[in-house]
């Protein structure tokens, strides 16, 4: 174990000032836990554009050295489409991007955030610690979604508010019958693995059904909890082998952390046990139905931690900041879905009295509406559910667009129109039916290339513009069925 893990006077983190006291107090700690658990290897993992942890795993002794001069790995990791290929020309001038420290594959740094750390209870030799991503100069990496939600955060710290989510999380669960790893299975991407059921379909919230899987839940949520996120239920969803997870609320970038943290969790102890878990929307397999990601959101004000979305009017669901936030959400709900929803296979979800919206539409405790609001007049706990999302999602680009599109209602004033009871029946906008029309309207929309900034856009849709062509490319078993012996 190492003695000491405090950073050098002259190291990475101290020349470019991100020792904070607070830092250096945690990375002490980090010290003492590890002596105390016995802890040989530390898995140092960034989340990636796609929502991902990638990463690389030090033994025990090397943690200082991290902790002062972070842990190299290559930048073309950013530039990697959804079947790990390099969309971008990265040994062209500027790496194809105009950054030149990413030219030739060169190395970023990975700098752990020592309030992340954490004992992973399913190997518990390993430590784990979430890092943020610098360029070897010290500047910040433009392309880090971590990175990016933090700085959204602190625009809304700006304005006196903190953000507080909570995920409801669905996700399938099958048993593993071929993991397909013969060679001729490799490529990119490799082969999916063949997979049967866990259970039957169709029976909701049956406790039945939830005890064929106990002991599978027993081993996540002991593997949830050990990691201490804040989880709160794990339920037997609609469809065949369809799981759901809920956590409480978390403020600002702790509500993200914990979603990719949980989602690798889930796919690990799963793996260990024979399982395959997916958040993939909607699975190529009979009779299996989309999964979600229900996002509940609210605003607090800064010191006082009061509901900014409670209203104090009895005729009134939310408070006019959150009508017009809200507002925004519904104004600027095609753009954003670039972010909510971001693969191709997401789309094939939204499809009227689904329980999936198809339009921006809001509704008072309405789970065909777009956004569900959830509360009452002088209700602390009122927020706003958002139904758009797919679990697939990196969540703090799903999160950042929440608050960029929201403040946009706030400072335009925007009117919120009647809550739809029949949501599927009321005129308005259409949600995208695919993931090109989504890009197409974020191209054209300002209030996200300025929250974001138009080099994270223009980034952002040619990484998604590269996995469209890759599936356009392909022919389907749908037109092989349909044209092969007719034409």
């Amino acid at each position: 174990m190492p003695d000491d893990v405090s950073p050098a006077a002259d190291s990475f983190v101290e020349r470019h000032g991100l020792n904070t006291p607070e830092r250096r107090a945690a990375i002490d700690d980090i010290g003492l836990r590890m002596e105390r658990d016995g802890i040989d290897v530390v898995r140092l993992v960034f989340v990636d554009q796609h929502g991902l942890l990638r990463g690389k795993t030090v033994v025990a002794a090397e943690l200082p050295r991290v902790c002062s001069e972070g842990c190299g790995a290559p930048s073309s990791l950013l530039l990697k489409d959804t079947s790990n290929r390099t969309v971008f020309a990265t040994f062209s001038a500027g790496a194809g991007i105009g950054f030149e420290e990413m030219q030739g594959a060169a190395d970023m740094l990975m700098v752990p955030d020592p309030q992340t750390f954490r004992v992973l209870p399913w190997a518990p030799h390993s430590g784990w610690l979430l890092c943020d991503l610098w360029f070897t100069n010290g500047r910040q990496i433009p392309f880090s979604t971590r990175s990016l939600f933090r700085a959204t955060l602190d625009r809304l710290a700006e304005r006196g508010y903190e953000f507080v989510a909570g995920a409801e999380l669905e996700f399938h669960l099958f048993r593993l019958s071929d993991d397909r790893l013969r060679p001729d299975d490799a490529g990119q991407p490799g082969t999916a693995p063949e997979v049967t059921l866990t259970t039957q379909g169709y029976q909701y919230l049956s406790e039945l059904r939830y005890d064929e899987l106990d002991p599978l839940y027993e081993s996540l949520r002991k593997g949830l909890q050990g990691l201490g996120l804040p989880l709160c239920s794990l339920e037997v969803e609609f469809g065949p082998s369809q799981c759901e997870i809920t956590f409480r609320p978390a403020v600002g970038v702790d509500a993200a952390d914990l979603v990719v943290l949980a989602r690798s969790a889930v796919k690990q102890i799963a793996r260990r046990l024979g399982y395959h878990a997916t958040f993939m929307c909607r699975p190529r397999i009979p009779n299996v139905v989309s999964s979600g990601w229900h996002l509940h959101q609210s605003l607090r004000h800064r010191g006082t931690t009061a509901n900014a979305f409670q209203s104090s009017d009895p005729s009134e669901i939310l408070s006019p900041l959150g009508r017009s936030y809200l507002s925004g959400l519904l104004d600027h709900a095609r753009a954003a879905a670039a972010f909510s929803t971001p693969t191709i296979n997401g789309y094939k979800r939204y499809r009227p009295y689904s329980l999936a919206p198809d339009r921006a539409i809001w509704g008072r405790d309405n789970r065909g509406a777009m956004v569900r609001v959830v509360g009452d007049s002088g209700s602390s706990a009122t927020r706003l559910e958002n139904r758009i999302g797919e679990p697939a999602a990196n969540p703090y680009l799903y999160m950042a667009s929440q608050i960029v599109t929201g403040f946009d209602g706030v400072d335009r004033e925007l009117e919120l129109g009647p809550s739809a009871d029949t949501p599927y029946e009321t005129h308005a906008a259409r949600l995208p039916g695919s993931l090109e029309e989504a890009l197409a309207a974020l191209d054209d929309d300002i209030c996200l290339r300025t929250g974001f900034g138009q080099p994270f856009i223009s980034y952002w849709t040619h990484l998604k513009r590269a996995e469209l062509a890759r599936f356009h490319a392909q022919v389907s078993d749908w037109e092989q069925q349909e044209y092969f012996s007719m034409f």
